[in-house]
């Protein structure tokens, strides 16, 4: 697989028009303001999306924290920020400490 790949898509005139804002603030051409916006986006989306699975019950915190691509501390304190309890007793820690890639799923 080639380390980059061209990716098209087509935008409407308005978010055209916030790309171009950014490019001019930013100081950097399309190509690059699009991959940063991008990234974001998408790390983002995966730290909502695990604490969403997280919340739900459908796995251990620190199995949400690895899949977000974040620390146990930072994915504690998004879950808290986004109103999502805290769902953790000794049972669990004990789990995370004997199996620290969060693997299992929770019950």
């Amino acid at each position: 697989m080639k380390k980059e790949q061209m990716v098209g898509a087509r935008l409407p005139a308005d978010l055209v028009r916030e790309l171009e804002l950014i490019q001019n603030v930013e100081q950097s051409d399309r190509s690059t303001t699009v991959r940063r916006l991008l990234a974001r986006a998408i790390r983002d989306w995966k730290l909502e999306h695990a604490v969403r699975q997280y919340g739900e019950r459908r796995m251990s915190l620190s199995r949400a924290a690895l899949d977000a691509g974040v620390s146990l501390w930072e994915m504690m304190d998004y879950a808290r920020a986004s109103k999502v309890s805290v769902q953790y007793d000794l049972d669990d820690l004990e789990n995370d400490l004997a199996d620290p890639a969060g693997s299992r799923r929770r019950r």
